[in-house]
Parts: C-alpha cells; sequence; structure tokens
C-alpha cells in the first residue's frame, strides 16, 4: 500500500494528520453496508465490500478522507432463513451514525457524506442526518447510494430485476474486484418475484435462492466498466461537495 492509499483512511492517521485534514477541509466519507446472506454465490460482506472500495479509490483522486466501514447495516428482511446474516435494528443503526456524525464533527470536520452499499440502510442514515442536522446547524451531510447514484448506474442494477439482489451487476463487481469473493460454480438465477405487487416481501418469501435476477450473466468486464462509472461519479459528488458554499440571499 502506498503513502497516497494510507493517506485517506482515517484509521491510519495520527491525531495531528486527522488534525490537517480538518483544517483543509476535506470531506469524510462514511461507507455503511451490511453483513448478510448474498445467496449462495457471494460473500456475507459484499455490500460492505463495495462500498468500502469505492469509497477508497474515489478519496484517493479527490483528498478526502474514508472512515472505517461500518459493516453492519439494516438486513431485517433477509431474516433467519439463511446462515450469515448479522443485523442492526432501525433504530440501533441510526443511533451508531448519529454518534459516528458527532465524533467527526468533533475532530473539526463539516461536511460529511454516507456511502451507502445497501438498499434498506437508507431510512435509518436519512433519521440520523435529520437528528445531526437539528443538532449540529453547521454540519452537511448528503446520503448517497452507490447502486444508484447516476440514472446509469440505476439501469445496470435494475436491468435484471428491479428489487435486485445478489444479481448480475453485483456478480460482475465482485469479478472485477476480488473474485476470492465469489462463487462462480453456486450461481443461481432468480426472476423477480415482486414486479407489480403492493406490498414489499421478505426475502425468503421471494427467493429460494436468498438472489433475485439473474447473477450467471456477470463478468469482469462488465463490473470493470460499471465501477468506472460509480467512481467518476463520485469523484464528481465530492469535488462539488468540497467546493460548495451554503446558500445566500
Amino acid at each position: 500500500m502506498t503513502n497516497d492509499e494510507r493517506s485517506v483512511h482515517w484509521d491510519q492517521l495520527t491525531l495531528e494528520e486527522v488534525g490537517e485534514a480538518a483544517k483543509a477541509g476535506v470531506i469524510v466519507v462514511l461507507p455503511v453496508g451490511a453483513t448478510e446472506q448474498h445467496g449462495p454465490h457471494l460473500a456475507t460482506g459484499t455490500d460492505s465490500f463495495f462500498a468500502e472500495t469505492l469509497a477508497a479509490a474515489a478519496a484517493a483522486e479527490t483528498g478526502d478522507l474514508v472512515l472505517p466501514t461500518l459493516a453492519y447495516g439494516c438486513s431485517l428482511g433477509h431474516t433467519d432463513h439463511w446462515p450469515g446474516t448479522v443485523s442492526l435494528d432501525p433504530e440501533t443503526m441510526a443511533r451508531v451514525v448519529v454518534e459516528i456524525g458527532r465524533w467527526v464533527y468533533a475532530s473539526g470536520f463539516r461536511k460529511l457524506v454516507i456511502l451507502n452499499g445497501h438498499a434498506t440502510n437508507g431510512p435509518p442514515c436519512q433519521s440520523a442526518i435529520l437528528k445531526l442536522r437539528s443538532e449540529l446547524p453547521d454540519i452537511r451531510m448528503r446520503f448517497v447510494s452507490m447502486f444508484d447514484i447516476t440514472p446509469e448506474v440505476d439501469a445496470e442494477y435494475t436491468k435484471d430485476a428491479p428489487d435486485w439482489h445478489a444479481n448480475e451487476a453485483e456478480a460482475s463487481l465482485m469479478l472485477h474486484l476480488d473474485e476470492s469473493r465469489i462463487r462462480p460454480d453456486l450461481i443461481v438465477d432468480e426472476e423477480d418475484r415482486t414486479i407489480g405487487r403492493v406490498f414489499q416481501y421478505a426475502v425468503p418469501l421471494v427467493s429460494r435462492s436468498g438472489a433475485v435476477g439473474a447473477p450467471s450473466g456477470g463478468n469482469a468486464a462488465s463490473g470493470e466498466r460499471l465501477f468506472a462509472i460509480q467512481q467518476r461519479a463520485f469523484v464528481d459528488l465530492l469535488q462539488r461537495g468540497r467546493a460548495e458554499q451554503d446558500p445566500s440571499f
């Protein structure tokens, strides 16, 4: 690992180096993911790994700072039907994010971006943002999910299943980023059984394998292209966020 790579990780810096980053006005990125079943073919840490990898790749370009990944998310919908899931309650996750935000603020930072890798982390993270914004009026926060960061990215993730999980996009990303975390010989395709329905359902009610979509169509080249799009989009967001001033009248 090079010095440049080390410099983007909060937990690899000294107190003085973190303080200097705060004085420079950098953005702090909190990757949030999950530890949950990802079908028979993907590792349980898939969402956390993707968020952490994207955050570090973008920050290496922008000079911003990446916190240690919050690797437990709100994964209650996976239930205990399959082994592998370790979930936080929504209230617990929201409180954890609030407390992280308070300490980031105490270190002198005023801009915090939550980079999300797991769909149902949205409500607790958005709740935390509302709490922090009320408590710390000069903090500036943004929640963004890597799977819908642009319309093009959203289209890639949803092309095989609107309510996807461990699908083609995720298989492609993993084949590109870390083949040790995927078992291609165990891939199972499953149709999206939620299409046209009124209500939301826990995963065991809509999937036999734990996956939804067609991961068999995944390939490393597609993953490389998708990750490049995500990285460009997140770099752009961080650069614009660093330069952004409060609205004025």
